[in-house]
């Protein structure tokens, strides 16, 4: 685990503390968490190569209907899709500088219930 300088905010410690035993491979790509104050983007990485398998995201999207969770459980929803077409089932869930609390639990949550190994 690299040393975390004295210097960086919580946040910053928080996201290289987390990342730092994470390596997404071609068996168990990183699933990456982006989650703004209105939108949420997850992608899908394969570290060995530096290449995004899959994402999804709610942005670009029509006008947000329900509550920000709700939206994040449709995002990965349409995920979900993207992953078994490209046959893929089991990922590393790489939550960032973020608590697994709110809208990143239930991402995590929602791909367990459709059978993602996460």
């Amino acid at each position: 685990m690299p040393t975390i300088k004295h210097n960086l905010s919580k946040i910053e410690k928080r996201k290289i503390r987390v990342r730092a035993h994470m390596v997404g491979t071609a068996e168990r790509p990183r699933l990456s968490v982006l989650r703004t104050n209105e939108h949420i983007s997850l992608q899908v990485i394969n570290d060995e190569v530096g290449k995004t398998l899959v994402a999804a995201s709610d942005m670009g999207k029509k006008a947000p209907t329900g509550t920000k969770t709700e939206r994040a459980q449709k995002v990965t929803q349409e995920l979900v899709k993207a992953l078994k077409k490209a046959k893929i089932e089991k990922i590393m869930f790489d939550r960032g500088s973020y608590k697994y609390h709110g809208r990143v639990k239930a991402v995590a949550e929602t791909l367990r219930a459709e059978g993602i190994n996460v």
